[in-house]
């Protein structure tokens, strides 16, 4: 039977995204984060290489939320061991069958704009929770939420450039954002807003409950 915890239960983010730490701090939760490590594209590469075929999106991104989160069990976050819940997440933008994640370069955000500009792409965003309350491994759980983002189709190339020159594009999946500058180039979106920022809160309470916890419990700000 499972133990009952008292209020107070710590979340420990096993990612660097500042979306992501910003999207539990607006849901009243202050993280402790620690950089997880994870070489992504040589995990990618050995699973595929298992499959013998491409990873489908929602698989990719769940394989890396998995490994993410796995890799700080038994760290130590600010001096003390981890007690509480580890949560894992990343994220990937797929059109016509094609899976994105950061473009990096100024030049690739800005082709893989003008292709996205006026159709419809899926964010996908992998999610694995270990509750890790009481310093040791006690349970995981994880699932893969998308949403459809549609792109408006008036987007002039002076806009694109622009927007690639602060920088915001390169280092987010499928080079846009919902929560900064690029929301003004996204007509509408299907589904979970939040799983497009990288973080499904919907999700993360149900998860949280699943593994016997209240994602009230959560609550630190």
């Amino acid at each position: 039977m499972r133990a009952t915890y008292d209020r107070g239960v710590r979340l420990y983010l096993a990612s660097t995204s500042p979306a992501r730490l910003a999207t539990l701090r607006s849901v009243g939760i202050e993280p402790l984060t620690h950089a997880p490590g994870v070489d992504e594209e040589a995990a990618v590469a050995a699973r595929e290489a298992e499959l013998g075929h491409p990873m489908p999106a929602a698989e990719m991104v769940q394989l890396l939320a998995r490994l993410k989160a796995e890799a700080i069990v038994g760290a130590e976050v600010d001096g003390a061991p981890i007690d509480g819940f580890i949560l894992g997440g990343d994220s990937a933008f797929e059109l016509d069958g094609v899976v994105y994640g950061k473009p990096h370069h100024p030049e690739v955000a800005r082709e893989r704009w003008r292709v996205q500009r006026g159709r419809s792409g899926v964010l996908h965003s992998g999610h694995w929770l270990i509750d890790h309350r009481g310093g040791r491994v006690q349970g995981a759980v994880g699932r893969a939420t998308s949403a459809v983002v549609h792109f408006a189709s008036d987007i002039e190339d002076a806009e694109l450039d622009a927007y690639i020159a602060t920088g915001e594009p390169l280092k987010v999946a499928g080079a846009f954002t919902i929560d900064s500058k690029g929301a003004a180039f996204i007509d509408r979106i299907d589904g979970d807003p939040h799983t497009v920022v990288g973080l499904s809160v919907p999700l993360l309470r149900v998860l949280v409950h699943e593994l016997g916890g209240r994602f009230t419990e959560l609550w630190n700000r």
